[in-house]
């Protein structure tokens, strides 16, 4: 095994602990991937022989440490690639690591069973059309003639589907992938049922996350809300955004009508959290024009903001609505 899994089993709203937790990984071995919201591939071929031990003795130690100093605790999986790590970590409980072998008898074990939904790349169209011709598990995949799968679902998806049914992964672990989102949150002290403060914290969510990405030279793709309720239960919304951006004014506007959409009546919310998803350079990213000396004036603003609060820190200039 060369390759862990790590899933952290975050309590809601604790999403913006996943850097720290990403720090630790680092700790063991630099080729850390980040799979947000809450999991991390880990690449430990060099940890394993820097520390002496194996990946199921160094899965171990993560566990302590993310215990220990951060109080959370992960479920871990094990394998020669990340698809199979990945595919462990699913069905494992907390502290036991779940491993599959490198052997090809141990991959044929774990895969055989397993229904051909579960294969990464695997999606429902392409599942129906396999069950359809009776070739339901992985393990008949693995089976069937590399031309058969070819004809049923194309020559590039069967070739990669056969490979995959056979424990063949060619993707690596690919490191400094952390910037993929970024995610904060608002806890509030109390039940809260005023729409008013659900807004303004949704405001003050795209103010930090859009001066965090401009910081940062980047734009995201897409807005992730979550509303966590007294009861615990949470309700996520995901929506795309228009165009890639880091301007605040857009992120507020996508986020309140996500907000909007969720028709909450009297909820009694505990707290809020925005995640911005697929972060990009923000010099590769397009901007539609737009004859707007409203949004064009917005932006200047926006910068000259940035430039107050790099110098005199991040409450020098607040919306209004915040400043109370």
């Amino acid at each position: 095994m060369s390759t862990l899994c790590v899933r952290f089993l975050l309590p809601p709203m604790y999403e913006a602990a996943m850097p720290r937790l990403l720090l630790l990984l680092g700790e063991f071995s630099p080729v850390v991937e980040a799979l947000p919201p809450d999991a991390a591939l880990v690449d430990v071929r060099g940890a394993m022989r820097y520390f002496g031990r194996d990946a199921v003795e160094l899965a171990s130690v993560i566990r302590v440490r993310a215990l220990a100093h951060h109080g959370v605790d992960c479920v871990i999986g094990a394998g020669p690639g990340p698809m199979l790590a990945r595919m462990a970590a699913r069905g494992a409980a907390p502290g036991v690591t779940r491993v599959v072998g490198a052997e090809p008898d141990a991959v044929a074990e774990f895969l055989g069973p397993k229904p051909v939904g579960e294969l990464p790349g695997v999606g429902r169209a392409t599942a129906r059309t396999l069950c359809s011709y009776g070739i339901d598990s992985v393990g008949k995949v693995a089976a069937a003639p590399l031309s058969t799968l070819q004809r049923l679902v194309g020559a590039r998806a069967g070739r990669e589907l056969h490979e995959k049914a056979h424990g063949i992964d060619r993707a690596p672990v690919v490191p400094n992938a952390a910037a993929r989102s970024l995610a904060s949150e608002r806890p509030f002290p109390r039940d809260e049922l005023d729409p008013t403060r659900h807004r303004r914290a949704l405001l003050s969510l795209t103010e930090e996350l859009g001066a965090r990405m401009r910081d940062e030279e980047q734009v995201c793709r897409s807005l992730t809300l979550t509303v966590r309720y007294a009861d615990r239960s949470t309700t996520t919304r995901t929506r795309t955004l228009p165009e890639p951006t880091a301007h605040s004014c857009a992120l507020t506007g996508s986020a309140y009508r996500m907000y909007e959409a969720l028709g909450l009546q009297r909820a009694r919310v505990r707290g809020i959290s925005l995640r911005a998803e697929g972060l990009a350079p923000a010099e590769h990213a397009a901007h539609q024009l737009m004859f707007d000396p409203v949004d064009d004036k917005a932006r200047r603003i926006e910068a000259v903001a940035d430039r107050a609060r790099a110098k005199f820190g991040p409450g020098a200039i607040v919306p209004g609505t915040l400043a109370a």
